[in-house]
């Protein structure tokens, strides 16, 4: 059974950090692309970032480029999402989800819960 524990989730003010954590279950870790994708209140999902567990290879999306961090620990199976600088427009669901790598991400077979990020003074 695929599983994932995410973590990390919280309050922050602008400008401030979260590190988002994913450990994974129930697949092989190490064949598959591992994701975040985010949805807010009446706005459509958006893949974050992703990271390919079997070259490193990683993606961002335009609006978290520069300012979030995706890597992977394979021995462990978890992903981490180390956003900076974080602003209002953050706010939203975090789900981590694994599948297969695309030339901008990663096409997803397995979803998580999702974890709430709320950037908010």
């Amino acid at each position: 059974e695929v599983q994932f524990v995410e973590s990390g989730g919280g309050l922050v003010q602008p400008g401030g950090s979260l590190t988002l954590s994913c450990a994974a279950s129930g697949f092989t870790f190490d064949d598959y692309c591992i994701g975040w994708i985010r949805q807010a209140p009446g706005k459509e999902r958006e893949g974050v970032s992703s990271i390919s567990a079997s070259d490193g290879n990683t993606f961002y999306s335009d609006s978290v480029k520069g300012r979030f961090t995706i890597s992977s620990d394979n021995a462990g199976n978890t992903v981490y999402l180390q956003m900076n600088s974080l602003k209002p427009e953050d706010t939203a669901v975090y789900t981590c989800a694994a599948g297969f790598s695309v030339k901008t991400g990663c096409i997803y077979d397995y979803w998580g819960q999702g974890t709430q990020g709320t950037v908010s003074s």
